[in-house]
């Protein structure tokens, strides 16, 4: 005769993020103590183990950067700095499959965006939609992705930096920073960032950042960019 684990009608295994009865034992629990989504967090956690990213913006030019972590041999590093559209670019950091599923969700909606306006899609209407997509993954009892995405472009409202996080949240800003050590990049982009630094300047920061962040020298480095008066992203 087998023993059925269960010290009363409301035992719960709070260690595996299920909750319940008997009746409805396997329900997944969407908020632990204090109100917070713990499958989001265990996203954000995947996330702070990603490659370090950078994102940086300035009136004249919008940048990406991401770290290649090296590879075994004679295996082709990830691709890490992705053109959305001629306009802008994304990079991400955490599980590579999810950021590449953001990734196609994004050119998906740009193209449908040209196909119906014929016009490029603005910035935000594309944030704001990864941003409904990756929310609706909290919403159901499913993982939600476990990958925060860096935009870079230009439109009419000139150049435009967002970071859009695994439940949804997005930022508009002129920096960020997310995967493995990303504090330790944010505190010197905060110190040498200039809204009149050049390009060069830029990118040479976001490299001197990473190198410090992974404490590698000369670190393998994938970037991108958007200048204002070109307005065409490009892989540098």
């Amino acid at each position: 005769m087998s023993e059925e684990r269960d010290s009363g009608p409301n035992s719960n295994n709070s260690s595996f993020g299920f909750t319940g009865t008997s009746n409805n034992r396997g329900y997944m629990s969407y908020y632990g103590p204090g109100g917070r989504m713990l499958l989001v967090e265990s996203a954000l956690e995947a996330v702070s183990r990603g490659s370090t990213t950078i994102g940086i913006k300035t009136p004249a030019f919008a940048l990406t950067s991401s770290y290649i972590k090296p590879t075994r041999p004679l295996m082709e590093p990830s691709e890490k700095i992705f053109t959305i559209d001629t306009h802008v670019g994304a990079t991400g950091s955490g599980y590579i499959g999810d950021i590449l599923q953001s990734i196609d969700e994004l050119r998906v909606e740009a193209q449908k965006h040209k196909l119906t306006i014929e016009s490029p899609i603005d910035i935000a209407s594309l944030v704001k939609h990864l941003s409904s997509y990756l929310h609706t993954y909290t919403i159901y009892a499913v993982r939600p992705q476990a990958a925060s995405i860096i935009i870079a472009g230009k439109d009419q409202m000139g150049t435009q930096l967002y970071q859009v996080d695994p439940g949804g949240t997005y930022f508009r800003g002129s920096a960020f920073t997310i995967g493995q050590f990303s504090d330790s990049a944010l505190n010197l982009i905060q110190q040498e960032y200039s809204a009149d630094m050049t390009a060069e300047q830029a990118i040479q920061l976001s490299k001197k950042a990473i190198e410090r962040a992974i404490g590698e020298e000369k670190p393998l480095v994938d970037v991108g960019i958007v200048y204002a008066k070109e307005g065409l992203f490009k892989k540098l």
